[in-house]
């Protein structure tokens, strides 16, 4: 599904750009994608500084490389360009007032002491939350300032260096944003195909110690690291609050825990009546797992959501999930049961938030 500005594209227009427009695209390409955008930005950045012979025009280089260039989600650059300024406008304030205290007084020990307490001040608050605001603050009071020898004007110019470049930073990041909400609804759709392969074999009778398993699971842990990582740009970019990314987070992690417990209790495979005697009892509830996990894999590789939104029919097992385990079989029954109502839950939760994932 396209972002709602390419339906207003003329049809010929739409199909020349299709792979820059088709958010799949994009998010296959995000690297090529991000090395292009810091680099055309790196390029404006030379031409318009030294077009206009801006003193120390460097400054407004190095700003949007420190801005964008490790950052390639949307979200987060917009999160980095608010603390540069910050930090800029702190650290630059800071700065011009040591120059001038050195200009005016010409002490440069009370300079040196003057810069250390300040940076060592930075450094405190470096460590937690804003420290990245104080961090770009100390390294800003060096810029303008220097050692203290710099003149005002000097300090001046690089301050405005510095937000040129912010500027410049946040023109490119909207020129062609690459949201994190994209990256992070085609991982999870992957953790998803990856959660039906995994249970596919459970049911099925297939090892679940050989090295295709261990890779499956493998690639679910890696999965979940990158989604937890991605939550709070998400967040920020389409309006969902972290409490509910969280839910689904919790959910998924919860699909994970119980493919591996079913993993290890199912029956052995030699024993051939009891795994027929649960294929046959519980194949509502192996469709519908299937099923629930596929169509929610399919909603969020394509932004259609609506098969997503009408839930899967299955019988009522709030009493089945409250009977008591008496055997190993009844354990799996029972945890089958779980899978299904964790599945549907997680369902649940991506229909009522697919207004704003799925751009």
């Amino acid at each position: 599904m396209y972002d709602l500005r390419s339906s207003r594209l003329p049809p010929l227009l739409r199909k020349l750009l299709r792979p820059l427009l088709d958010p799949y695209r994009r998010y296959r390409n995000a690297r090529l994608i991000h090395a292009v955008r810091v680099s055309l930005g790196l390029l404006a950045s030379i031409l318009l500084t030294t077009g206009i012979n801006l003193p120390h025009g460097e400054w407004a280089s190095v700003t949007m490389l420190v801005v964008i260039g490790g950052l390639q989600h949307h979200g987060n650059i917009g999160k980095k360009a608010a603390e540069r300024a910050y930090g800029t406008l702190i650290g630059a304030a800071v700065g011009l007032l040591l120059v001038a205290q050195q200009a005016y007084l010409g002490i440069p020990l009370l300079t040196y002491l003057g810069m250390s307490t300040v940076c060592g001040f930075f450094a405190y608050h470096a460590i937690g939350k804003g420290g990245y605001t104080a961090l770009l603050s100390a390294i800003t009071v060096f810029i303008v300032a220097g050692h203290g020898d710099n003149p005002i004007s000097d300090g001046l110019w690089r301050t405005v260096d510095i937000l040129i470049g912010i500027v410049l930073a946040l023109a490119f990041s909207f020129a062609l944003p690459l949201y994190a909400v994209f990256s992070w609804r085609y991982n999870l759709a992957s953790a998803l195909r990856d959660c039906a392969a995994i249970h596919s074999r459970i049911i099925s009778g297939q090892s679940v110690s050989d090295d295709d398993y261990l890779k499956l699971m493998n690639r679910l842990t890696g999965a979940m690291v990158q989604l937890r990582s991605l939550m709070p740009s998400v967040s920020k970019e389409v309006r969902i609050s972290l409490h509910k990314l969280d839910a689904i987070q919790r959910n998924l992690r919860l699909c994970i825990s119980t493919l591996e417990i079913l993993a290890n209790t199912r029956p052995a495979a030699n024993d051939e009546q009891a795994m027929a005697l649960l294929q046959l009892s519980l194949k509502a509830e192996h469709k519908q797992i299937r099923v629930q996990l596929i169509a929610m894999a399919r909603a969020l590789q394509t932004g259609v959501s609506e098969r997503i939104e009408r839930p899967v029919g299955g019988h009522d097992n709030t009493a089945a999930l409250s009977a008591p385990v008496y055997s190993a079989l009844d354990g799996y029954r029972l945890l089958t049961l779980q899978l299904a109502a964790t599945v549907d839950d997680l369902r649940q939760q991506l229909a009522n938030t697919a207004g704003k994932w799925k751009i």
